[in-house]
Protein backbone atom coordinates (compact mmCIF):
# COMPACT_ATOMS: atom_id res chain seq x y z
CA UNK A 1 0.00 0.00 0.00
CA UNK A 2 1.09 3.60 -0.66
CA UNK A 3 2.52 5.64 2.17
CA UNK A 4 0.54 8.86 2.52
CA UNK A 5 1.92 12.05 4.05
CA UNK A 6 -0.86 14.51 4.88
CA UNK A 7 -0.47 18.05 6.19
CA UNK A 8 -3.05 20.72 6.89
CA UNK A 9 -2.33 24.43 7.06
CA UNK A 10 -0.89 25.39 10.43
CA UNK A 11 -3.45 27.23 12.59
CA UNK A 12 -2.02 30.51 13.79
CA UNK A 13 -1.37 30.81 17.49
CA UNK A 14 -3.20 34.06 18.25
CA UNK A 15 -6.67 32.97 19.25
CA UNK A 16 -9.34 30.32 18.81
CA UNK A 17 -10.16 29.50 15.21
CA UNK A 18 -13.61 29.77 13.68
CA UNK A 19 -15.46 27.12 11.70
CA UNK A 20 -14.05 28.42 8.42
CA UNK A 21 -10.52 27.60 9.56
CA UNK A 22 -11.67 24.13 10.54
CA UNK A 23 -13.29 23.28 7.20
CA UNK A 24 -10.56 25.02 5.20
CA UNK A 25 -7.77 22.65 6.16
CA UNK A 26 -7.75 20.51 9.30
CA UNK A 27 -11.13 18.76 9.10
CA UNK A 28 -10.97 17.63 5.44
CA UNK A 29 -7.40 16.48 6.03
CA UNK A 30 -8.62 14.39 8.96
CA UNK A 31 -11.48 12.87 6.95
CA UNK A 32 -9.01 11.86 4.24
CA UNK A 33 -6.47 10.49 6.73
CA UNK A 34 -9.15 8.39 8.45
CA UNK A 35 -10.40 7.06 5.12
CA UNK A 36 -6.92 6.09 3.95
CA UNK A 37 -6.15 4.31 7.21
CA UNK A 38 -9.37 2.33 6.84
CA UNK A 39 -8.30 1.30 3.35
CA UNK A 40 -5.06 -0.12 4.73
CA UNK A 41 -2.61 2.63 3.79
CA UNK A 42 0.23 3.80 6.00
CA UNK A 43 -0.59 7.40 6.89
CA UNK A 44 1.30 10.17 8.64
CA UNK A 45 -0.96 13.15 9.40
CA UNK A 46 1.01 16.17 10.59
CA UNK A 47 -0.01 19.60 11.82
CA UNK A 48 1.26 22.22 14.28
CA UNK A 49 0.60 25.65 15.65
CA UNK A 50 2.20 28.46 13.64
CA UNK A 51 3.80 30.52 16.41
CA UNK A 52 6.18 33.05 14.89
CA UNK A 53 5.58 36.43 13.37
CA UNK A 54 4.09 39.77 14.27
CA UNK A 55 0.58 38.71 15.37
CA UNK A 56 2.02 36.39 18.03
CA UNK A 57 4.04 39.23 19.52
CA UNK A 58 1.08 41.61 19.40
CA UNK A 59 -1.31 39.07 20.94
CA UNK A 60 1.17 38.27 23.72
CA UNK A 61 1.63 41.97 24.39
CA UNK A 62 -2.13 42.42 24.63
CA UNK A 63 -2.38 39.44 27.01
CA UNK A 64 0.42 40.83 29.18
CA UNK A 65 2.53 37.67 28.80
CA UNK A 66 5.98 36.85 27.47
CA UNK A 67 5.49 35.64 23.94
CA UNK A 68 6.94 32.17 24.67
CA UNK A 69 4.54 31.67 27.57
CA UNK A 70 1.61 32.99 25.55
CA UNK A 71 2.35 30.59 22.69
CA UNK A 72 2.75 27.61 25.01
CA UNK A 73 -0.63 28.32 26.60
CA UNK A 74 -2.40 28.85 23.30
CA UNK A 75 -0.91 25.68 21.84
CA UNK A 76 -2.50 23.65 24.63
CA UNK A 77 -5.83 25.43 24.19
CA UNK A 78 -5.91 24.75 20.46
CA UNK A 79 -4.72 21.16 20.85
CA UNK A 80 -7.58 20.52 23.29
CA UNK A 81 -10.15 21.87 20.85
CA UNK A 82 -8.82 19.72 18.02
CA UNK A 83 -9.00 16.66 20.25
CA UNK A 84 -12.62 17.62 20.90
CA UNK A 85 -13.25 17.61 17.14
CA UNK A 86 -11.58 14.16 17.04
CA UNK A 87 -8.89 15.27 14.61
CA UNK A 88 -6.61 12.26 14.30
CA UNK A 89 -3.23 13.98 13.97
CA UNK A 90 -0.31 11.62 14.29
CA UNK A 91 1.48 14.61 15.70
CA UNK A 92 0.46 18.19 16.48
CA UNK A 93 3.66 20.15 16.91
CA UNK A 94 4.88 23.71 17.36
CA UNK A 95 6.78 25.86 14.88
CA UNK A 96 8.81 27.23 17.80
CA UNK A 97 10.29 23.77 18.39
CA UNK A 98 14.05 23.14 18.40
CA UNK A 99 13.51 20.74 15.51
CA UNK A 100 12.00 23.44 13.31
CA UNK A 101 14.75 25.88 14.24
CA UNK A 102 17.40 23.30 13.31
CA UNK A 103 15.87 22.40 9.93
CA UNK A 104 15.02 26.01 9.01
CA UNK A 105 18.57 27.15 9.68
CA UNK A 106 19.92 24.16 7.76
CA UNK A 107 17.80 24.98 4.72
CA UNK A 108 18.84 28.64 4.85
CA UNK A 109 22.51 27.64 4.87
CA UNK A 110 21.96 25.31 1.91
CA UNK A 111 20.14 27.98 -0.06
CA UNK A 112 22.96 30.40 0.68
CA UNK A 113 25.61 27.87 -0.36
CA UNK A 114 23.93 27.43 -3.75
CA UNK A 115 23.55 31.14 -4.39
CA UNK A 116 19.85 31.58 -3.66
CA UNK A 117 20.13 33.92 -0.66
CA UNK A 118 21.58 37.39 -0.79
CA UNK A 119 22.13 40.01 1.89
CA UNK A 120 20.79 43.38 0.79
CA UNK A 121 20.55 46.84 2.22
CA UNK A 122 16.94 47.96 2.18
CA UNK A 123 14.97 50.96 3.21
CA UNK A 124 12.45 49.92 5.84
CA UNK A 125 9.72 51.61 7.78
CA UNK A 126 10.81 52.86 11.20
CA UNK A 127 8.47 54.13 13.90
CA UNK A 128 9.95 56.78 16.21
CA UNK A 129 6.93 56.37 18.48
CA UNK A 130 7.71 52.67 18.93
CA UNK A 131 11.51 53.06 18.76
CA UNK A 132 11.95 50.20 16.28
CA UNK A 133 11.84 49.04 12.70
CA UNK A 134 8.40 47.72 11.88
CA UNK A 135 8.11 44.31 10.22
CA UNK A 136 5.55 44.23 7.44
CA UNK A 137 2.74 42.88 9.62
CA UNK A 138 3.32 45.66 12.14
CA UNK A 139 2.12 48.07 9.46
CA UNK A 140 -1.50 48.30 8.38
CA UNK A 141 -3.20 50.51 5.85
CA UNK A 142 -5.38 50.56 2.76
CA UNK A 143 -4.71 48.03 0.00
CA UNK A 144 -3.85 49.83 -3.26
CA UNK A 145 -5.50 47.05 -5.29
CA UNK A 146 -8.90 46.50 -3.64
CA UNK A 147 -9.23 49.38 -1.16
CA UNK A 148 -9.47 47.13 1.93
CA UNK A 149 -8.61 49.46 4.83
CA UNK A 150 -7.04 46.90 7.18
CA UNK A 151 -4.54 45.33 4.79
CA UNK A 152 -1.27 44.15 6.34
CA UNK A 153 2.12 45.12 5.06
CA UNK A 154 2.81 41.64 3.67
CA UNK A 155 -0.53 40.57 2.20
CA UNK A 156 -4.08 41.84 1.84
CA UNK A 157 -6.32 39.20 3.36
CA UNK A 158 -9.24 40.54 1.35
CA UNK A 159 -7.86 40.16 -2.20
CA UNK A 160 -4.86 37.95 -1.24
CA UNK A 161 -2.41 40.15 -3.17
CA UNK A 162 1.12 40.07 -1.77
CA UNK A 163 2.28 43.52 -0.69
CA UNK A 164 5.24 45.46 0.60
CA UNK A 165 4.60 47.90 3.45
CA UNK A 166 5.44 50.83 1.20
CA UNK A 167 2.57 49.80 -1.12
CA UNK A 168 -0.03 50.65 1.53
CA UNK A 169 -2.07 53.83 1.41
CA UNK A 170 -2.08 55.79 4.69
CA UNK A 171 0.10 53.26 6.56
CA UNK A 172 0.17 53.23 10.37
CA UNK A 173 1.87 51.27 13.15
CA UNK A 174 -0.06 48.24 14.34
CA UNK A 175 1.55 48.70 17.77
CA UNK A 176 0.89 52.34 18.59
CA UNK A 177 -1.32 53.41 15.69
CA UNK A 178 1.15 56.17 14.90
CA UNK A 179 1.22 57.48 11.35
CA UNK A 180 4.56 59.19 12.03
CA UNK A 181 6.61 56.68 10.11
CA UNK A 182 10.05 57.07 8.59
CA UNK A 183 12.03 55.07 6.08
CA UNK A 184 15.54 54.09 7.19
CA UNK A 185 18.20 51.74 5.87
CA UNK A 186 18.81 48.28 7.33
CA UNK A 187 19.93 44.90 6.04
CA UNK A 188 17.95 41.73 5.37
CA UNK A 189 18.30 38.36 3.67
CA UNK A 190 16.49 37.83 0.38
CA UNK A 191 15.42 34.54 -1.18
CA UNK A 192 16.29 34.90 -4.87
CA UNK A 193 13.08 33.48 -6.25
CA UNK A 194 13.70 35.17 -9.60
CA UNK A 195 16.66 32.82 -10.17
CA UNK A 196 14.37 29.82 -9.60
CA UNK A 197 11.35 30.94 -11.62
CA UNK A 198 11.97 28.55 -14.52
CA UNK A 199 12.71 25.66 -12.20
CA UNK A 200 9.59 26.27 -10.12
CA UNK A 201 7.46 26.56 -13.26
CA UNK A 202 8.81 23.26 -14.57
CA UNK A 203 8.10 21.64 -11.20
CA UNK A 204 4.57 23.05 -11.25
CA UNK A 205 3.99 21.76 -14.79
CA UNK A 206 4.92 18.26 -13.63
CA UNK A 207 2.93 18.32 -10.40
CA UNK A 208 -0.20 20.42 -10.84
CA UNK A 209 -2.02 18.51 -13.57
CA UNK A 210 -4.47 16.75 -11.25
CA UNK A 211 -4.83 19.64 -8.79
CA UNK A 212 -8.25 21.28 -8.44
CA UNK A 213 -8.65 24.49 -10.46
CA UNK A 214 -8.70 26.64 -7.34
CA UNK A 215 -5.20 25.55 -6.33
CA UNK A 216 -3.56 25.41 -9.75
CA UNK A 217 -4.97 28.75 -10.93
CA UNK A 218 -3.66 30.61 -7.88
CA UNK A 219 -0.19 29.09 -8.31
CA UNK A 220 -0.21 29.92 -12.03
CA UNK A 221 -1.28 33.47 -11.31
CA UNK A 222 1.73 34.00 -9.06
CA UNK A 223 4.08 32.63 -11.68
CA UNK A 224 2.53 34.64 -14.50
CA UNK A 225 3.02 37.83 -12.51
CA UNK A 226 6.70 36.95 -12.12
CA UNK A 227 8.61 35.61 -9.14
CA UNK A 228 10.29 38.39 -7.22
CA UNK A 229 13.13 38.14 -4.77
CA UNK A 230 11.64 38.21 -1.29
CA UNK A 231 12.99 39.32 2.07
CA UNK A 232 13.01 36.32 4.41
CA UNK A 233 14.15 38.03 7.63
CA UNK A 234 12.40 40.38 10.01
CA UNK A 235 13.11 42.61 12.97
CA UNK A 236 11.33 40.66 15.68
CA UNK A 237 12.19 39.27 19.09
CA UNK A 238 10.36 35.97 18.49
CA UNK A 239 11.24 33.63 15.66
CA UNK A 240 13.88 31.32 14.26
CA UNK A 241 17.13 33.29 14.62
CA UNK A 242 19.43 33.88 11.70
CA UNK A 243 22.40 31.52 12.32
CA UNK A 244 25.45 33.41 13.58
CA UNK A 245 27.89 31.05 11.87
CA UNK A 246 26.66 32.19 8.45
CA UNK A 247 25.45 35.75 8.97
CA UNK A 248 27.15 37.04 12.15
CA UNK A 249 26.23 40.71 11.65
CA UNK A 250 22.53 40.04 11.10
CA UNK A 251 22.47 37.58 13.98
CA UNK A 252 24.01 40.22 16.23
CA UNK A 253 21.21 42.60 15.22
CA UNK A 254 18.67 39.99 16.33
CA UNK A 255 17.20 39.25 12.90
CA UNK A 256 14.84 36.27 12.68
CA UNK A 257 13.43 34.44 9.70
CA UNK A 258 10.14 35.53 8.17
CA UNK A 259 7.27 33.40 9.44
CA UNK A 260 6.30 32.35 5.91
CA UNK A 261 9.83 31.02 5.43
CA UNK A 262 9.89 28.81 8.53
CA UNK A 263 6.18 27.89 8.86
CA UNK A 264 6.01 25.43 5.90
CA UNK A 265 9.34 23.97 6.99
CA UNK A 266 7.57 23.12 10.26
CA UNK A 267 5.78 20.30 8.43
CA UNK A 268 9.21 18.68 8.31
CA UNK A 269 10.07 19.96 11.78
CA UNK A 270 6.89 18.52 13.27
CA UNK A 271 7.64 15.16 11.65
CA UNK A 272 11.01 15.21 13.41
CA UNK A 273 9.20 16.19 16.64
CA UNK A 274 6.98 13.12 16.11
CA UNK A 275 10.04 10.91 15.74
CA UNK A 276 11.86 12.45 18.71
CA UNK A 277 8.77 12.08 20.91
CA UNK A 278 9.03 8.28 20.79
CA UNK A 279 12.72 7.34 20.59
CA UNK A 280 11.99 3.72 21.54
CA UNK A 281 9.80 3.26 18.45
CA UNK A 282 12.62 4.02 15.99
CA UNK A 283 10.46 6.37 13.96
CA UNK A 284 12.26 7.45 10.80
CA UNK A 285 11.20 11.01 9.99
CA UNK A 286 13.60 11.24 7.07
CA UNK A 287 11.89 8.39 5.22
CA UNK A 288 8.84 10.65 4.85
CA UNK A 289 10.69 13.74 3.65
CA UNK A 290 14.13 12.88 2.29
CA UNK A 291 14.66 10.83 -0.87
CA UNK A 292 10.95 9.95 -0.67
CA UNK A 293 9.72 11.23 -4.03
CA UNK A 294 8.77 7.76 -5.28
CA UNK A 295 7.76 6.16 -1.98
CA UNK A 296 5.44 8.75 -0.43
CA UNK A 297 2.37 10.55 -1.76
CA UNK A 298 2.17 13.99 -0.15
CA UNK A 299 -1.19 15.83 0.05
CA UNK A 300 -1.61 19.35 1.45
CA UNK A 301 -4.90 20.89 2.63
CA UNK A 302 -5.32 24.66 2.93
CA UNK A 303 -7.52 27.68 2.34
CA UNK A 304 -6.97 29.66 -0.83
CA UNK A 305 -4.98 32.46 0.83
CA UNK A 306 -2.27 29.96 1.80
CA UNK A 307 -1.90 28.48 -1.67
CA UNK A 308 0.79 30.83 -3.09
CA UNK A 309 3.20 30.20 -0.24
CA UNK A 310 2.76 26.42 -0.40
CA UNK A 311 2.81 26.03 -4.19
CA UNK A 312 5.55 28.54 -5.04
CA UNK A 313 7.61 29.82 -2.12
CA UNK A 314 7.95 26.55 -0.17
CA UNK A 315 8.76 24.45 -3.27
CA UNK A 316 11.30 27.10 -4.30
CA UNK A 317 12.88 26.77 -0.86
CA UNK A 318 13.02 22.99 -1.11
CA UNK A 319 14.33 22.94 -4.68
CA UNK A 320 16.94 25.61 -3.96
CA UNK A 321 18.60 23.58 -1.23
CA UNK A 322 19.67 21.09 -3.92
CA UNK A 323 18.71 18.33 -1.51
CA UNK A 324 16.13 15.62 -2.25
CA UNK A 325 13.28 16.95 -0.11
CA UNK A 326 9.82 15.55 -0.77
CA UNK A 327 7.60 18.10 -2.53
CA UNK A 328 3.82 18.13 -2.56
CA UNK A 329 1.95 15.87 -4.98
CA UNK A 330 -1.60 17.15 -4.52
CA UNK A 331 -2.92 20.44 -3.17
CA UNK A 332 -6.53 20.54 -1.99
CA UNK A 333 -7.52 24.17 -1.60
CA UNK A 334 -10.76 25.60 -0.22
CA UNK A 335 -12.57 28.89 -0.61
CA UNK A 336 -14.06 30.75 2.34
CA UNK A 337 -16.82 29.69 4.68
CA UNK A 338 -18.67 32.90 5.50
CA UNK A 339 -21.18 33.64 8.23
CA UNK A 340 -24.44 34.69 6.57
CA UNK A 341 -22.31 36.00 3.70
CA UNK A 342 -20.02 38.08 5.95
CA UNK A 343 -16.84 37.49 7.89
CA UNK A 344 -16.57 35.74 11.20
CA UNK A 345 -15.55 38.32 13.81
CA UNK A 346 -14.56 37.81 17.42
CA UNK A 347 -14.67 41.51 18.26
CA UNK A 348 -18.14 41.94 16.78
CA UNK A 349 -19.39 38.67 18.34
CA UNK A 350 -20.37 37.51 14.90
CA UNK A 351 -20.13 33.84 14.03
CA UNK A 352 -19.34 30.68 15.92
CA UNK A 353 -15.83 29.65 16.83
CA UNK A 354 -14.59 26.14 17.43
CA UNK A 355 -14.57 26.21 21.23
CA UNK A 356 -18.13 27.53 21.40
CA UNK A 357 -19.29 25.00 18.80
CA UNK A 358 -18.18 22.09 20.96
CA UNK A 359 -19.96 23.56 23.97
CA UNK A 360 -23.23 23.58 22.03
CA UNK A 361 -23.24 20.21 20.31
CA UNK A 362 -21.04 17.11 19.86
CA UNK A 363 -18.28 17.18 17.27
CA UNK A 364 -20.06 14.91 14.77
CA UNK A 365 -22.80 17.48 14.16
CA UNK A 366 -20.18 20.02 13.08
CA UNK A 367 -17.97 17.57 11.23
CA UNK A 368 -20.77 16.30 9.02
CA UNK A 369 -22.29 19.71 8.35
CA UNK A 370 -18.98 21.34 7.46
CA UNK A 371 -17.85 18.59 5.09
CA UNK A 372 -21.27 18.27 3.45
CA UNK A 373 -21.18 22.02 2.76
CA UNK A 374 -17.44 22.42 2.17
CA UNK A 375 -16.43 25.50 0.13
CA UNK A 376 -14.54 23.46 -2.45
CA UNK A 377 -14.77 25.72 -5.50
CA UNK A 378 -16.74 28.76 -4.35
CA UNK A 379 -17.40 30.40 -1.02
CA UNK A 380 -20.19 28.85 1.03
CA UNK A 381 -22.21 30.54 3.72
CA UNK A 382 -22.95 29.25 7.20
CA UNK A 383 -26.42 29.93 8.51
CA UNK A 384 -28.15 28.45 11.51
CA UNK A 385 -31.11 27.56 9.31
CA UNK A 386 -28.92 25.56 6.92
CA UNK A 387 -27.12 23.94 9.84
CA UNK A 388 -30.38 22.88 11.49
CA UNK A 389 -31.79 21.59 8.21
CA UNK A 390 -28.71 19.45 7.54
CA UNK A 391 -28.55 18.05 11.07
CA UNK A 392 -32.26 17.34 11.32
CA UNK A 393 -32.73 15.83 7.87
CA UNK A 394 -29.51 13.92 7.29
CA UNK A 395 -28.27 13.00 10.75
CA UNK A 396 -31.38 12.84 12.92
CA UNK A 397 -34.05 11.66 10.45
CA UNK A 398 -32.11 9.66 7.87
CA UNK A 399 -29.40 7.97 9.95
CA UNK A 400 -30.26 8.34 13.62
CA UNK A 401 -33.93 7.47 13.26
CA UNK A 402 -33.12 4.34 11.24
CA UNK A 403 -30.73 3.08 13.90
CA UNK A 404 -33.15 3.75 16.73
CA UNK A 405 -36.29 2.32 15.20
CA UNK A 406 -34.64 -0.83 13.85
CA UNK A 407 -32.90 -1.76 17.08
CA UNK A 408 -35.79 -0.70 19.33
CA UNK A 409 -38.44 -2.54 17.30
CA UNK A 410 -36.35 -5.71 16.97
CA UNK A 411 -35.59 -5.74 20.68
CA UNK A 412 -39.26 -5.27 21.51
CA UNK A 413 -40.46 -8.09 19.22
CA UNK A 414 -37.52 -10.52 19.06
CA UNK A 415 -35.43 -9.87 22.14
CA UNK A 416 -31.82 -8.80 22.63
CA UNK A 417 -30.24 -10.95 19.90
CA UNK A 418 -30.13 -10.54 16.13
CA UNK A 419 -33.14 -12.55 14.87
CA UNK A 420 -32.87 -15.43 12.39
CA UNK A 421 -35.92 -15.19 10.17
CA UNK A 422 -36.11 -16.21 6.54
CA UNK A 423 -33.54 -16.29 3.79
CA UNK A 424 -32.70 -13.15 1.76
CA UNK A 425 -34.90 -12.70 -1.28
CA UNK A 426 -35.25 -10.43 -4.28
CA UNK A 427 -35.64 -7.27 -2.21
CA UNK A 428 -32.44 -7.98 -0.29
CA UNK A 429 -30.58 -8.76 -3.51
CA UNK A 430 -31.67 -5.45 -5.05
CA UNK A 431 -30.67 -3.64 -1.85
CA UNK A 432 -27.24 -5.28 -1.85
CA UNK A 433 -26.62 -4.27 -5.46
CA UNK A 434 -27.71 -0.71 -4.73
CA UNK A 435 -25.53 -0.47 -1.63
CA UNK A 436 -22.50 -1.81 -3.51
CA UNK A 437 -22.97 0.80 -6.25
CA UNK A 438 -23.38 3.65 -3.78
CA UNK A 439 -20.34 2.46 -1.86
CA UNK A 440 -18.33 2.66 -5.07
CA UNK A 441 -19.58 6.23 -5.61
CA UNK A 442 -18.52 7.10 -2.07
CA UNK A 443 -15.08 5.55 -2.52
CA UNK A 444 -14.52 7.35 -5.83
CA UNK A 445 -15.44 10.69 -4.31
CA UNK A 446 -13.17 10.14 -1.34
CA UNK A 447 -10.27 9.04 -3.53
CA UNK A 448 -10.63 12.19 -5.64
CA UNK A 449 -11.11 14.43 -2.58
CA UNK A 450 -14.53 15.65 -3.67
CA UNK A 451 -16.08 16.14 -0.28
CA UNK A 452 -19.55 17.32 -1.21
CA UNK A 453 -19.92 14.37 -3.57
CA UNK A 454 -18.67 12.04 -0.85
CA UNK A 455 -21.23 13.42 1.60
CA UNK A 456 -23.96 13.04 -1.02
CA UNK A 457 -22.98 9.40 -1.60
CA UNK A 458 -22.90 8.72 2.14
CA UNK A 459 -26.33 10.31 2.52
CA UNK A 460 -27.60 8.12 -0.34
CA UNK A 461 -26.29 5.02 1.44
CA UNK A 462 -28.27 5.98 4.53
CA UNK A 463 -31.36 6.79 2.43
CA UNK A 464 -31.24 3.40 0.72
CA UNK A 465 -31.72 1.74 4.10
CA UNK A 466 -34.75 3.88 4.87
CA UNK A 467 -36.28 3.14 1.48
CA UNK A 468 -35.80 -0.59 2.06
CA UNK A 469 -37.47 -0.34 5.47
CA UNK A 470 -40.39 1.64 4.12
CA UNK A 471 -40.90 -0.87 1.30
CA UNK A 472 -40.64 -3.94 3.52
CA UNK A 473 -42.44 -2.37 6.53
CA UNK A 474 -41.46 -4.94 9.21
CA UNK A 475 -43.99 -3.40 11.64
CA UNK A 476 -46.68 -4.62 9.19
CA UNK A 477 -44.90 -7.82 8.10
CA UNK A 478 -44.82 -9.06 11.67
CA UNK A 479 -48.60 -9.29 11.79
CA UNK A 480 -48.66 -12.11 9.24
CA UNK A 481 -45.08 -13.36 8.77
CA UNK A 482 -42.66 -13.15 11.67
CA UNK A 483 -39.83 -14.71 9.68
CA UNK A 484 -40.14 -12.03 6.98
CA UNK A 485 -40.10 -9.27 9.60
CA UNK A 486 -37.06 -10.85 11.28
CA UNK A 487 -35.25 -11.01 7.92
CA UNK A 488 -35.97 -7.33 7.27
CA UNK A 489 -34.72 -6.30 10.69
CA UNK A 490 -31.62 -8.48 10.44
CA UNK A 491 -30.81 -6.97 7.04
CA UNK A 492 -31.29 -3.49 8.46
CA UNK A 493 -28.96 -4.30 11.36
CA UNK A 494 -26.30 -5.30 8.88
CA UNK A 495 -26.87 -2.00 7.12
CA UNK A 496 -26.33 -0.20 10.42
CA UNK A 497 -23.04 -1.99 10.83
CA UNK A 498 -22.00 -1.08 7.30
CA UNK A 499 -22.93 2.54 7.98
CA UNK A 500 -20.83 2.47 11.13
CA UNK A 501 -17.78 1.36 9.18
CA UNK A 502 -18.00 3.62 6.14
CA UNK A 503 -19.25 6.72 8.02
CA UNK A 504 -16.29 6.74 10.41
CA UNK A 505 -14.26 9.38 8.52
CA UNK A 506 -17.19 11.82 8.77
CA UNK A 507 -18.70 11.03 12.17
CA UNK A 508 -16.21 8.96 14.18
CA UNK A 509 -17.97 9.26 17.54
CA UNK A 510 -21.34 8.13 16.22
CA UNK A 511 -19.72 5.40 14.12
CA UNK A 512 -18.09 4.03 17.25
CA UNK A 513 -21.45 4.03 19.07
CA UNK A 514 -23.11 2.14 16.20
CA UNK A 515 -20.39 -0.50 16.13
CA UNK A 516 -20.51 -0.85 19.91
CA UNK A 517 -24.21 -1.71 19.72
CA UNK A 518 -23.27 -5.18 18.48
CA UNK A 519 -21.50 -7.55 20.86
CA UNK A 520 -19.80 -9.45 18.03
CA UNK A 521 -18.20 -6.41 16.40
CA UNK A 522 -15.08 -7.49 14.54
CA UNK A 523 -12.81 -4.68 15.72
CA UNK A 524 -10.22 -5.64 13.10
CA UNK A 525 -12.62 -4.79 10.28
CA UNK A 526 -11.60 -1.50 8.72
CA UNK A 527 -13.58 -1.42 5.48
CA UNK A 528 -16.29 -3.16 3.48
CA UNK A 529 -15.74 -4.74 0.07
CA UNK A 530 -18.29 -4.61 -2.72
CA UNK A 531 -19.08 -8.32 -2.29
CA UNK A 532 -19.56 -7.86 1.45
CA UNK A 533 -21.83 -4.91 0.76
CA UNK A 534 -23.94 -7.03 -1.57
CA UNK A 535 -24.21 -9.87 0.93
CA UNK A 536 -25.01 -7.68 3.97
CA UNK A 537 -24.05 -10.44 6.40
CA UNK A 538 -21.64 -8.83 8.85
CA UNK A 539 -23.55 -9.61 12.04
CA UNK A 540 -24.25 -13.32 12.75
CA UNK A 541 -27.69 -14.46 13.82
CA UNK A 542 -27.89 -14.60 17.61
CA UNK A 543 -25.47 -11.75 18.20
CA UNK A 544 -26.42 -9.76 21.27
CA UNK A 545 -27.09 -6.07 20.68
CA UNK A 546 -28.13 -2.99 22.60
CA UNK A 547 -29.95 0.14 21.56
CA UNK A 548 -27.59 3.12 21.88
CA UNK A 549 -28.80 6.48 23.16
CA UNK A 550 -30.25 8.82 20.56
CA UNK A 551 -27.40 9.49 18.13
CA UNK A 552 -28.54 12.91 16.99
CA UNK A 553 -30.98 15.23 18.70
CA UNK A 554 -32.87 17.61 16.43
CA UNK A 555 -32.14 21.33 16.47
CA UNK A 556 -35.41 23.01 17.48
CA UNK A 557 -36.79 26.43 16.61
CA UNK A 558 -36.10 27.44 20.22
CA UNK A 559 -32.48 26.34 19.77
CA UNK A 560 -32.19 28.37 16.59
CA UNK A 561 -33.50 31.50 18.23
CA UNK A 562 -31.04 31.12 21.08
CA UNK A 563 -28.12 30.53 18.69
CA UNK A 564 -28.97 33.56 16.56
CA UNK A 565 -29.22 35.71 19.66
CA UNK A 566 -25.89 34.49 21.04
CA UNK A 567 -23.82 34.40 17.87
CA UNK A 568 -25.58 36.74 15.48
CA UNK A 569 -27.78 35.97 12.53
CA UNK A 570 -28.75 37.43 9.22
CA UNK A 571 -28.52 41.21 9.25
Amino acid sequence: MTRHLITSALPYINGIKHLGNMVGSMLPADVYARYLRQRGHEVLFICATDEHGTPAELAAQEAGLPVAEFCAQQHEVQAGIYRGFELSFDYFGRSSSPQNREITQHMARQLNEHGFIEERAVRQVYSPADGRFLPDRYIVGTCPHCGYDRARGDQCENCTRVLDPTDLIEPRSAISGSTDLEVRETKHLFLLQSKMAGEVEKWLDEKSGPWPTLASSIARKWLSEGLHDRAITRDLEWGVPVPADTWPDLAAEGKVFYVWFDAPIEYIGATKEWADAAPDENRDWRSWWYEAEDTVRYTEFMAKDNVPFHTVMFPATQLGTREPWKTVDFVKAFSWLTYYGGKFSTSQKRGIFTDAALELLPADYWRYFLIANAPESDDSSFSWELFAGTVNKDLADTLGNLVNRVLSFSRKRFGDDVPAGGEPGEAEQRLGEEIAGLLEDYQNAMESLQYRKAAQALRSLWSAGNQYLEAKAPWIEIRTDQDAAALTLRTAMNLIYLYAVVSEPFIPGSAKAMRAAFAADDVSRQWVTADEAKALSFIPVGTAFTTPPVLFAKVTEEDLEAYRTQFGGED
